[in-house]
């Protein structure tokens, strides 16, 4: 069995992947865009720079394509991996897939001092934060158990987590 965690930026899907490992020590975390950066030699904002958009989720479908061969790993995808028709159905095929809900006024307070956020650009605030949101809703719904967020622990999310593993 595979998780993956799926979500906004900010939604803490590293995070909790990191929190669940602990508590599920046979898997391996795995962030994709971590092995995106390790296998490009860039980050994140350097690829969107270097590239655009389209060849970063190209290499994103790509990274999830050969992560999910693997089992027992914990996957936490970038917040845009799941609008990909073809990444939304392998990760639904191939893992458990966990929607981290969170609001767009908990996102913006958890990453309003980060800078490598390419999708946020200069104009960002909760507004924008809302919109992207409300543009991946529908795409985010279809995964198999959404855990609300806000104002709770990371510790508390992966106890949601694991009761929703035990019912799956």
């Amino acid at each position: 069995m595979n998780i993956t965690l799926i979500g906004m930026m900010g939604s803490g899907k590293t995070t909790v992947g990191e929190e669940l490992g602990k508590v599920l020590q046979n898997f391996s975390l795995i962030d994709a865009d971590s092995e995106i950066e390790r296998t490009q030699g860039l980050n994140i904002p350097q690829i969107f720079e270097k590239y655009g958009e389209e060849y970063f989720r190209q290499k994103e479908s790509e990274v999830i394509t050969q992560i999910l061969n693997g089992d027992n790993l914990i996957l936490s995808t970038g917040g845009g991996a799941f609008e990909n028709p073809k990444n939304r159905q392998l990760l639904l095929e191939k893992s458990v897939v966990i929607y981290l809900k969170t609001s767009p006024d908990v996102i913006y307070d958890r990453i309003k001092n980060e800078t490598h956020r390419p999708l946020l650009g200069k104009d960002f605030s909760p507004e924008k934060i809302s919109a992207i949101i409300e543009k991946r809703r529908a795409n985010y719904e279809l995964a198999h158990f959404t855990i609300d967020t806000d104002f709770k622990s990371p510790y508390n999310i992966v106890t949601e987590i694991i009761k929703c593993l035990n019912c799956a």
